[in-house]
């Protein structure tokens, strides 16, 4: 990402590198957001006299009428202590229905900003957008605990208006790749997006340590503390375009700038929704993303399940073993998003193939991971394998259709990312659905394999739709003038082009 020329001369912290940095861990801190509940819970409930779930599966050892739990190395089976922290200073008697709600609270509204979300940053600037709504999110983490003290509804009011504000983020992220980002260093740039899955690897073994040391309520005052310090470093350091950077090198403003030719415009026409849901390329990317976010959610919500049910390791280890593939899917990430930008300055590949390739691993290729883990059986150790390689295998996303979308519309991208991410929400509403109803009382690897093998099909199937039929060509309604047959608007725009090039340009010595 050093390159800024034509000469191959490299600086040592470029813009682009600042802004990938600030990127990559504006979604850390949005993924914190969603998971840091999901650990803290586990102290904040009362544990009730007989509601300790018996483990039944046959992967699990009978001795003398008990089963015999897994143990992790250096004595993680200690877990139920090590999270229970603080819990006997305060317990809220919520039951197992109460929890799902509060857990789940966050994305019932999620998928509504979305859309608004793309626009807004597409009008206003990733910048604003992306940077409020993540600030906005992490300002409810300071009144958490304080709304969990006056009960359970009014925390799920708050998890609902920290969906609501978290849900601009993504989209709005897109328009600034736009601006910013040459097409051939896009794969990867978006490896930032894979921040998030930093985010939630991290987020459960530090806030376990953070809940034994100082109590469940420092979870989320910590999240809110480092999500401030995250924006105030984005505020001062992010600009929206190449031209408004104060501190940017000419070197590099000109490459980013000549790089991104026509193909981004700071005059838009109104959003072609029509010509947007009638495109062929966007919907072969709602089709790819939602094979790929089937199959991660299904892997990224309930591993902790499958492993504690099946394969009986205690909590702490599940977390860990759980948290592996989110680290390796960020490393798979940037390892794809090198060899697609490669490929394509090489012109060993087009755009298109490019793509495809990616889309085949981080759906196919993560379909193939999932069936061999349907099989795994009792084997822990190559369940281990198969799900924490799945999980990886999903990196490539971030080279495929995230890249893709911008591709085809670098003016509209963060609005086909809002109405991408709107559609593919109902995934996460879909697959607890599917995972309880196959285990619900029945914790066996043969109603595990059931769920494995629906998340393959929707793999694989849309991941053979996308190489057949997906192409990311810059599309002719990305271009207002292409919307237009008249010569008004051409003019219009040139002459506001002008204008804008003498506000934004400035003056060289």
């Amino acid at each position: 990402m050093g390159k800024v020329g034509g000469n191959g001369s490299r600086e040592c912290c470029t813009a682009r590198d600042v802004l990938w940095y600030l990127v990559f861990f504006g979604f850390a801190v949005n993924y914190m957001l969603r998971t840091n509940l999901n650990i803290a819970i586990v102290s904040m409930v009362k544990a009730r006299p007989g509601n300790n779930l018996t483990l039944t599966s046959e992967c699990l050892v009978p001795q003398n009428d008990s089963y015999l739990q897994r143990t992790a190395p250096d004595g993680l089976n200690s877990t139920d202590k090590v999270f229970q922290g603080n819990a006997s200073r305060v317990a809220f008697p919520w039951n197992e229905k109460e929890q799902s709600r509060v857990l789940g609270a966050f994305f019932w509204l999620h998928w509504v900003t979305q859309v608004p979300g793309g626009i807004l940053g597409s009008k206003y600037g990733a910048k604003l957008v992306f940077g409020l709504a993540n600030f906005t999110a992490v300002l409810c983490c300071f009144f958490i605990p304080m709304a969990a003290f006056v009960g359970h509804e009014y925390l799920i009011g708050l998890r609902i208006l920290q969906g609501i504000l978290a849900g601009f983020a993504w989209p709005a992220m897109h328009n600034m790749t736009a601006r910013w980002i040459p097409p051939n260093e896009r794969s990867k740039f978006v490896t930032a997006y894979l921040g998030s899955s930093v985010g939630a690897a991290l987020t459960y073994p530090v806030c376990g340590f953070i809940i034994h040391r100082w109590g469940w309520e420092w979870v989320f005052y910590v999240s809110g503390v480092a999500g401030s310090v995250w924006f105030m470093a984005w505020w001062f350091l992010v600009f929206d375009s190449p031209a408004k950077h104060p501190r940017i090198s000419p070197e590099e403003r000109e490459y980013i700038l000549d790089s991104l030719g026509q193909s981004y415009t700071k005059e838009k026409a109104p959003v072609p929704w029509k010509s947007i849901m009638l495109s062929v390329p966007v919907w072969m990317n709602i089709l790819a993303q939602w094979g790929g976010i089937w199959g991660f959610f299904t892997l990224m919500t309930h591993a902790p399940s499958y492993f504690k049910f099946i394969h009986g390791w205690s909590i702490q280890a599940t977390g860990l073993l759980s948290g592996l593939g989110h680290v390796l899917r960020t490393t798979w990430s940037y390892m794809s998003g090198l060899l697609g930008d490669h490929l394509l300055r090489t012109n060993r590949m087009s755009r298109t193939n490019v793509r495809k390739l990616a889309t085949a691993g981080c759906t196919i290729g993560q379909g193939v991971c999932m069936l061999a883990l349907a099989y795994s059986g009792c084997d822990y150790t190559w369940a281990v394998v198969w799900l924490s390689a799945a999980v990886a295998m999903n990196g490539s996303v971030s080279t495929g259709p995230l890249a893709s979308m911008v591709d085809i519309s670098p003016n509209y991208a963060s609005v086909i990312l809002g109405i991408v991410n709107s559609i593919v929400a109902l995934v996460g509403f879909l697959t607890p659905a599917v995972v309880g109803q196959l285990t619900y009382q029945n914790q066996t690897v043969q109603q595990w394999q059931k769920v494995f093998w629906i998340s393959t099909a929707m793999l694989v199937s849309t991941g053979v739709l996308f190489v057949a039929f997906a192409k990311s060509e810059l599309q002719p309604w990305n271009t207002p003038d292409a919307l237009t047959n008249g010569s008004e608007l051409i003019s219009m725009k040139k002459n506001n082009d002008k204008d804008e090039d003498k506000k934004d340009t400035p003056i060289k010595q």
